[in-house]
C-alpha cells in the first residue's frame, strides 16, 4: 500500500511538473520587429541581449528594404498583418497615425524611467507629438549640416564658415572666384527636397499654413528662402546637377569639384573611408548659416523612431523592446554598428562621439532643428517641392509662377483632409477623424 501511494505521489508529481513545463512554454510569446536597412541586420546583434533578460520572449526581427518599407507597412495594415513594433521614418509616423495603426505611447512613457522627454533632443522629439500625443519613440537622429573644404575656404580667404546667409553668400562668390571653370562653391541635388525646405523653416516658413489645410509657399517668408536657392543655381554657385548626374560625389569633392555639400550623418564614415588619406585633415563639417546669424540657423528634424502597432498581441513586451532600445548604453552600442547618430542625449557622452571633431556639428544642429508639416500627405507634397524647384532651376518657371503653381498643386493634393476636417468640425461624432489628420 505504501508502495502504491508512493507511486501515485510521483505520478502526480510527475504530471504537475509537466503541466507546468507546458504552461511556462505555453507561455513564451514571440515579438514581430520590422527594421529597415542595415539597421535591421545591425539590431538583431542588440535583440539577442534583451532575450536574455526577457527568458520568455523571442524577438523575430524582420530586415526591410528602405526602398520597399513604406508600400510594405500600408499594405500590411491593410492587411491586418502589422508586426508588433516597428521602426519608421519620423515623417511616416503621421500617415500611419492617420489611419489609426499605431498606438499612443503616453500612459508608457508616463511610468517609464528610460524613456522621457528631457532626454531627447526636443526638435526630435516633437516630430512624433500629434495632437499633443506620443505615438512614437526616437530611435536615431538624423539631419543636415555643411560638409566642405577647409582648405579651399582658407584660400579663399575664410578661417571658418561664416554664419549668416550673407556672410555665406559672400564665401561662397570668394570661393566661385577662384574656381576653375568645371568648378563650383556648392553641390546642391536639385533632385533634393530638403535644401529649400531647410531653408524655408530657417526662415520660420510653416510651409503649410490653417492647420495644415493649404500651402504657404507664396507667403514671403518662404519666398526670400527660396529666392536666396535658386539665385546660388542662377549666379553659377551650384552645378545645375542632381545625385544622378555625379557618378562619384566623394571623387568629386576630393578633386574640388565644389567646396561644400549639405547632407547627413551617415556621410562621416563615407567620407573617412572614401576620400584619399592625405586629404582627411581638408575637410570639416559646421552647423548650417541661418538667415541673420545670430545663432546657427535651423536644420530638419530627421532620423527614425519606434513605433508599437495597435494590432499587436504584445504591446507590453513590445514596449520593453523600445525601452531597452532607448537605454544611453545600447544606443552608444548601436552607434558603434551602423554609425546612426543617438536620440538619447546621454548618449553622446561616449568618447567616441564627444571627441569626434565631425560629430560635433550635428550635436549643435540637433539642438536647433524643427519637424516639417505633421500631415500624412507629406511625402507626396515634397515630390512637388522638387518638381516647381526644378523648372526654376532650370529656368523654366518664375519664382512668382513657380511658387504660385507650387501653392495650387499642393492646395488640391490636400483638399481631402481639408473636407475631413471641415466635416468634422459641425459633426462633434466625427471628431475622431480630425484628430487623426491634424
Amino acid at each position: 500500500m505504501a508502495r502504491w501511494r508512493t507511486a501515485r505521489w510521483l505520478v502526480a508529481a510527475c504530471a504537475l511538473v509537466a503541466c507546468s513545463g507546458a504552461e511556462a512554454h505555453e507561455a513564451r510569446i514571440t515579438l514581430r520587429f520590422w527594421a529597415m536597412g542595415a539597421e535591421g541586420e545591425n539590431v538583431q546583434q542588440l535583440v539577442r541581449e534583451f532575450e536574455q533578460l526577457h527568458p520568455n520572449v523571442d524577438v523575430r526581427v524582420q530586415q526591410i528594404p528602405w526602398t520597399a518599407a513604406h508600400e510594405k507597412l500600408l499594405t500590411a495594415f491593410v492587411g491586418n498583418v502589422v508586426p508588433d513594433l516597428a521602426q519608421l521614418g519620423n515623417t511616416w509616423v503621421p500617415e500611419l497615425q492617420a489611419v489609426d495603426a499605431i498606438l499612443p505611447l503616453d500612459s508608457y512613457v508616463a511610468q517609464s524611467q528610460i524613456v522621457k522627454a528631457s532626454r531627447v533632443f526636443p526638435g526630435i522629439w516633437e516630430t512624433n507629438v500629434l495632437n499633443d500625443t506620443i505615438y512614437a519613440i526616437p530611435w536615431y537622429v538624423d539631419t543636415r549640416v555643411l560638409f566642405y573644404r577647409k582648405d579651399i575656404l582658407a584660400a579663399a580667404g575664410y578661417d571658418s564658415m561664416p554664419q549668416s546667409w550673407a556672410g555665406w553668400r559672400d564665401a561662397m562668390l570668394a570661393i566661385q572666384k577662384k574656381a576653375g571653370k568645371r568648378q563650383w562653391a556648392i553641390f546642391m541635388p536639385t533632385n533634393e527636397w530638403m535644401q529649400p525646405v531647410v531653408l524655408g523653416l530657417q526662415n520660420q516658413s510653416p510651409l503649410l499654413k490653417d492647420g495644415g489645410r493649404y500651402g504657404a509657399f507664396e507667403e514671403p517668408a518662404f519666398r526670400t528662402a527660396y529666392e536666396f536657392y535658386i539665385k546660388l543655381f542662377r549666379d553659377g554657385l551650384a552645378p545645375v546637377a542632381g545625385n544622378n548626374d555625379i557618378a562619384n560625389p566623394y571623387q568629386e569633392f576630393a578633386r574640388g569639384t565644389f567646396a561644400m555639400w549639405i547632407t547627413g550623418p551617415w556621410n562621416i564614415g563615407e567620407f573617412e573611408r572614401r576620400l584619399p588619406p592625405e586629404m582627411q585633415g581638408s575637410w570639416a563639417t559646421a552647423p548650417l548659416p541661418g538667415p541673420t546669424g545670430a545663432t546657427s540657423g535651423t536644420s530638419n528634424a530627421g532620423g527614425s523612431s519606434l513605433v508599437v502597432f495597435r494590432g499587436s498581441t504584445h504591446p507590453k513586451e513590445a514596449w520593453e523592446l523600445i525601452e531597452f532600445l532607448s537605454r544611453a548604453d545600447i544606443q552608444r552600442r548601436f552607434y558603434h554598428l551602423t554609425g546612426d547618430l543617438p536620440a538619447q542625449i546621454d548618449a553622446w557622452q561616449d568618447t567616441s562621439l564627444a571627441g569626434d571633431r565631425y560629430a560635433a556639428a550635428f550635436y549643435t544642429q540637433l539642438q536647433r532643428v524643427r519637424a516639417t508639416p505633421k500631415v500624412p500627405e507629406w511625402e507626396f507634397l515634397t515630390s512637388k517641392i522638387i518638381d516647381f524647384s526644378e523648372l526654376s532651376i532650370r529656368g523654366g518657371l518664375s519664382t512668382d509662377r513657380a511658387l504660385t503653381q507650387l501653392d495650387a498643386t499642393v492646395d488640391r493634393i490636400l483638399e481631402k483632409r481639408r473636407w475631413i476636417l471641415a466635416r468634422a468640425a459641425h459633426a462633434p461624432h466625427d471628431s475622431a477623424a480630425a484628430v487623426k489628420l491634424r
